[in-house]
């Protein structure tokens, strides 16, 4: 049986296009690994940095709502997995990406969080167990396709 050489060349290609999808380079986070943190130790950095003022974890509730006009629950119930990555970076770099659900005005002001950098106020080690204290507080919900074979005849 003979190919069409388009055809040919377009399955020779394909892997060189999903290849082309990872990074490897220089800024690549491969083989990127913090040593596992301490959620108790996080818990109390969460506390200490006043993670509070504006968020709420499972068991910290937020300090004082009436102090602020920003209230964002952190962990809860998503159909999206909430990385180690992600959340790594959202504390170092609160900038970085902004949440679709929030209205603006509560997360930006003036194209930036209103998230303070804690970069130079927390050591990497409580950064790490900020992270492992977090983490398990995001549930994800797998979502099953619906069935719609009933409707059918």
């Amino acid at each position: 049986m003979r190919i069409h050489p388009v055809i040919s060349g377009i399955s020779m290609m394909l892997p060189l296009f999903w290849l082309s999808g990872c990074e490897f380079g220089p800024a690549s986070p491969a083989g990127f690994a913090l040593p596992p943190g301490d959620a108790n130790a996080g818990q109390a950095t969460f506390v200490e940095l006043r993670c509070h003022d504006c968020h709420s974890a499972r068991d910290v509730p937020q300090r004082d709502p009436a102090a602020t006009d920003i209230y964002l629950p952190l962990g809860g119930k998503s159909t999206r997995v909430t990385t180690y990555a992600s959340l790594l970076t959202s504390i170092i770099n609160p900038s970085h990406r902004y949440s679709a659900r929030l209205p603006r005005v509560v997360a930006v002001d003036e194209g930036e969080s209103r998230m303070p950098v804690y970069n130079e106020l927390m050591t990497v080690q409580e950064l790490i167990d900020l992270v492992a204290y977090l983490q398990p507080q995001y549930e994800v919900i797998v979502v099953s396709p619906n069935s719609y074979e009933s409707y059918y005849p």
